[in-house]
């Protein structure tokens, strides 16, 4: 009799990474491996599965402990570099119905200091493949309004196309009032646009409105055209688009 369960929910999908992956832990390269599989592990976007013969078996701890988990029969590993350790690392899965999951090690994300594809770095999670982005120059007119203090008003942004998110205009800085903008220290990071270099919060008569508009100085390669822009959250501000007042999108960033 099998030692996994006999009922395990699929994953929505598995496919070979076909990019060399690494990622590092206090200095050391933890995996390197032109072998990995995306698995998703939720409809979003899908986590690294890495040959154990990739992993640099020096570096992991064997923390004694087998469970049963969705995709299979998994035991858990920690890492130690000298002095430094990180329990609950990583899930080694040692039995799985699942073809190529078996010899697998699923790592936390945040349990390793950088990740790459290639030789550029990636940013919270993996990157989808069935993600698209795209950064493009426009001449339409976009004005940036809160409770009726225009924000910023520009004939020349970059419209940020993302598979699943609303369309986000990036505009000049020589376009954008500042009077009513505050910098704050928030710091977020993107897969496919990499991590920001600046946020502000709006200030509108008495109310602050938090971190409302953000930049990126240094994007991904190809998000280049957005180096430097500001952009506001579509869900928070209002958007007149070519002189129509757009409906504010509801998402996860609407709150």
């Amino acid at each position: 009799m099998s030692d996994y369960p006999q009922q395990i929910a699929p994953p929505l999908h598995v496919e070979p990474v076909p990019r060399r992956i690494r990622a590092t832990f206090a200095g050391q390269t933890v995996l390197d491996t032109t072998a990995a599989l995306y698995v998703w592990e939720a409809p979003y976007y899908p986590q690294y599965y890495i040959p154990r013969a990739d992993v640099d078996e020096a570096l992991l701890v064997d923390e004694d402990h087998q469970h049963k988990l969705r995709f299979g029969l998994a035991a858990d590993y920690g890492l130690r570099v000298g002095e430094l350790s990180r329990t609950g690392a990583a899930r080694l899965y040692t039995q799985s119905p699942i073809d190529g999951v078996s010899g697998c090690l699923r790592f936390e994300w945040d349990a390793l200091d950088h990740w790459f594809e290639e030789d550029e770095e990636v940013f919270v999670h993996p990157r989808s493949p069935f993600v698209r982005v795209d950064a493009l120059r426009s001449t339409r007119a976009v004005r940036i309004e809160l409770d009726g203090l225009v924000l910023a008003e520009s004939v020349s942004p970059v419209m940020v196309f993302e598979t699943g998110l609303p369309t986000r205009y990036y505009l000049n800085r020589t376009e954008v009032d500042f009077e009513h903008l505050e910098p704050t220290e928030t710091t977020t990071a993107c897969p496919y646009k990499g991590r920001t270099t600046g946020y502000w919060s709006v200030r509108s008569g008495e109310r602050l409105y938090p971190d409302l508009a953000w930049t990126y100085d240094f994007p991904t390669r190809q998000l280049a055209p957005v180096a430097g822009l500001i952009a506001f959250y579509n869900e928070k501000v209002d958007v007149i688009l070519d002189g129509r007042r757009l409906a504010q999108p509801q998402t996860h960033f609407s709150d």
